[in-house]
């Protein structure tokens, strides 16, 4: 089968839905291109700026279009067959993703841009708000815990392809803290010798491929300089990223974060634009199985695996606290919710594909398929394979594509910290300088305790920590995403009392509860029950998590129905969504 054929389908499948379904949404949603949004009406040009779509748009898919909708459809491809995945990435983009993001992001929007946590304090209770930031807060430790050691993996070892190509994790390495470099001297220079955006876009983004393309000449790899496996090497690499995330999420925006973000930018766009173009011009076609079975090798179910590995390609809790927290801030009008909120989540679901594409044209005894599975090394060479069709040579588009790897996940560790931050000080009262360090200190250094466990597979053998705790992470995103929808849904319905909201983001809210809870079930379960059925202690602290994360689940799910039998108030007959 041609992959031009089939991403082409699925392109036309996202389309529809983002004009008829998207539509729909707008229509029942009651998008009011004439009500005042809080970016026009609190303007202060620091955090509230009413910024035009067109650039809303970029920024705020850069910062939910990380290595989530890499690294989920890539591991769920190849464990299931491409054909399940490819099926839940745009069922789920475009009738709960979508929903999700725009839910979240108009929620947002028409309570004085608030966070989702917030709103359910106003519609549900204090207790609940509390419950929800407690969750939030454990959802982002796994976050953080899962993209640290999937940039520490990238950073060790080598892997000879098919042709011949080594790369070797060193190389990335060196390339990758060669390119965190530049965006503080793009800071500086912007800052203190007044160069302007434009000057140091064309002045450091050629200095980008220079990193990536010196890199593989000097890799920084430590385990031949110090002696030690490459285990206790990616482990040094866990313990020197999270420093990273504490100084990334302290220092002023404009030092680091900000020029990083623009440089960021231009990888993502320019990653999607050649797997595209890989994809018109390259001839390739499909060559892995559309379906490998119900279950592993190993024994691992399609459902409710599938549905949590996936992750941010179809639906992700994430989205909402970046919707909520920053994008609100900047909607200019109502009507732009459709755009950013439900188009960015389709243009993360086309993200996805092309990841998903990047498994599909490989065979089923491809060389980069034994051994340790490497997501990120997958994806290198589908982006390279891609780049080659419009003459970039292969090594430097497989380097390419494992740098902006790396550069995705250092958005969501940089994001997931600062948010982290931000709510431990709301839940400890940790105010002024002192409270900042020290709930950045826990928030970046309670991964390290987890980083640090020596994790091993069903023979006993070493693995990495991320391939133990991605499917913790996808089932506590995924749940987080469920709680979005189920504060959505009880704000509509308390305060529109509209009937169609049960359908709309009732039932996703109630598909997402019931695969992240089964998923969180499988993980009390194997930590508490042996083989043969007989009940232990759990000695890994997974399963004792997932008991955590359940409880908090649960009471908040019992808040939410309490919630519906209290009256709500009436909206004014001028803003009542379409079908109340």
């Amino acid at each position: 089968m041609s992959l031009l054929v089939l991403i082409s389908g699925c392109g036309a499948f996202l389309l529809i839905g983002y004009f008829a379904y998207g539509t729909l949404l707008a229509r029942l949603f009651k998008l009011d291109p004439k009500a005042k949004t809080p970016a026009v009406e609190m303007r202060d040009d620091v955090d509230f700026v009413p910024i035009d779509s067109k650039f809303l748009l970029g920024q705020h898919f850069s910062a939910i279009a990380a290595a989530g909708p890499i690294v989920g459809p890539i591991l769920a491809g190849v464990m299931f067959g491409w054909g399940p995945a490819l099926i839940w990435i745009l069922i789920g983009s475009v009738f709960i993703g979508g929903v999700h993001d725009l839910g979240s992001l108009i929620a947002s929007v028409r309570h004085k841009a608030r966070s989702i946590a917030e709103i359910v304090r106003e519609y549900m209770s204090r207790r609940t708000y509390y419950l929800f930031l407690i969750f939030v807060w454990i959802t982002l430790v796994y976050i953080i815990v899962a993209f640290t050691d999937i940039v520490a993996s990238s950073f060790v070892g080598r892997q000879t392809l098919e042709n011949g190509m080594t790369v070797t994790g060193g190389g990335i390495a060196s390339s990758s803290m060669l390119y965190l470099a530049l965006p503080v001297m793009m800071g500086l220079l912007m800052r203190y010798a007044k160069l302007s955006l434009l000057r140091a876009t064309i002045i450091f983004l050629p200095l980008v491929g220079v990193a990536i393309w010196v890199g593989r000449y000097i890799p920084l790899d430590l385990a031949v300089l110090f002696g030690i496996t490459d285990n206790r090497s990616r482990q040094v690499w866990d313990v020197l990223l999270l420093f990273y995330c504490f100084i990334a999420s302290i220092v002023p925006m404009w030092l680091l974060l900000q020029p990083r973000g623009h440089l960021g930018g231009f990888f993502l766009y320019i990653a999607l634009a050649a797997g595209l173009l890989g994809v018109i011009f390259g001839g390739k076609v499909v060559q892995y199985p559309f379906f490998t079975g119900w279950a592993t090798a190993k024994g691992e179910p399609l459902f409710p695996l599938l549905f949590i590995t996936v992750a941010c390609g179809a639906c992700s809790g994430f989205h909402a606290l970046v919707s909520s927290g920053t994008t609100s801030k900047q909607i200019k009008t109502e009507t732009d919710v459709k755009v950013i909120g439900y188009g960015g989540m389709l243009l993360e679901a086309l993200v996805a594909l092309l990841a998903l594409a990047c498994v599909m044209m490989l065979t089923k005894d491809a060389a980069v398929l034994k051994g340790s599975l490497k997501a990120n090394l997958i994806y290198g060479l589908g982006i390279g394979n891609f780049m080659e069709v419009i003459g970039i040579p292969p090594a430097f588009g497989i380097s390419f594509g494992l740098l902006a790897f790396t550069t995705f996940v250092y958005d969501t560790l940089d994001v997931s910290t600062r948010l982290g931050r931000y709510i431990l000080q709301e839940l400890l009262g940790l105010k002024g300088g002192i409270g900042r360090y020290a709930a950045t200190a826990v928030t970046a250094g309670t991964p390290l305790f987890f980083v640090m466990q020596e994790t091993k597979d069903a023979m006993g053998n070493p693995i990495p920590a991320w391939k133990v705790f991605w499917s913790l992470f996808g089932a506590s995103n995924q749940l987080l995403a469920a709680l979005t929808l189920v504060a959505i849904t009880v704000w509509l319905y308390r305060k529109y009392r509209a009937r169609w909201v049960f359908l709309v983001t009732g039932v996703p809210a109630v598909w997402m509860y019931v695969m992240s809870s089964w998923s969180l079930l499988r993980f009390v379960k194997a930590g508490f029950l042996s083989p043969a059925g007989e009940f232990k202690i759990a000695r890994d602290p997974v399963s004792w998590v997932a008991i955590l994360l359940l409880v908090l689940a649960v009471l908040i799910l019992i808040e939410a129905i309490r919630a519906f039998r209290k009256p709500g108030p009436r909206e004014k007959a001028s803003a009542q969504p379409a079908g109340a």
